[in-house]
């Protein structure tokens, strides 16, 4: 999890918050203007996933007969519905950026984001599968926790594309959804789980990793 927040913050920092300041600085020539605008939509899409977080009811998410009454057990399917979630302002991000027209915008935040999909998928898999659930059923509930980054993606995306206007906004949006997944949610894991000091190499190879992807592919 280490190695994902890394790459996330890489992203929130050169793949999306650098393109909206550079695009809202053509819309606006005052510094403090484009300053301002870019704050705004990063607090509204961080205000936006704590709300969900907050008002969603994670209880329901939980498989009566079969999921059993254990603690451990709630706690993974917590996690998955957390990761859920959390797949949306990753997918929002992606097509926002994949609406934007430009590689060098697109594709180093699909990378990013894809490198980290993968361990996490694999991790609701095998969680669920440690508890005794069928294969069918491991991979479908996966699946099913990626739908919220494809439905992310295309509202990204069919948005920035009816208004390039809207371009700016939708990456700041983004960035501060995930800074939200981030900072409330990531990090504090990392804390709790007694492997800091390798969390925090994994945090910052990940998000050194960003900065590799992000420069090389913008050449």
């Amino acid at each position: 999890m280490g190695i994902s927040a890394g790459v996330m913050l890489g992203a929130v920092c050169f793949s999306l918050i650098n393109p909206a300041i550079s695009l809202a600085e053509i819309k606006y020539t005052n510094k403090l203007t484009v300053a301002s605008y870019i704050a705004l939509f990063v607090f509204l899409g961080s205000f936006g996933i704590s709300y969900l977080n907050k008002k969603i009811p994670h209880e329901h998410f939980l498989k009566g007969k079969e999921g059993g009454e254990s603690k451990a057990l709630k706690r993974i399917w917590l996690f998955i519905l957390a990761i859920t979630i959390h797949n949306f302002p990753e997918g929002l991000a992606v097509g926002v950026g994949l609406g934007s027209g430009e590689v060098k915008i697109a594709l180093p935040i699909i990378i990013g984001i894809a490198l980290q999909d993968i361990p996490e998928g694999l991790v609701v898999a095998l969680s669920l599968k440690a508890y005794g659930y069928s294969n069918k059923y491991a991979i479908n509930a996966t699946l099913i926790a990626g739908l919220a980054e494809s439905f992310g993606a295309l509202l990204g995306c069919l948005a920035t594309t009816i208004s390039n206007s809207l371009l700016p906004a939708g990456l700041a949006l983004s960035a501060g959804a995930m800074l939200y997944v981030i900072c409330g949610e990531m990090i504090p894991e990392l804390h709790r789980s007694g492997n800091e000091s390798k969390a925090t190499t994994g945090f910052i190879f990940g998000f050194i990793l960003m900065l590799f992807l992000d420069v090389g592919l913008s050449w």
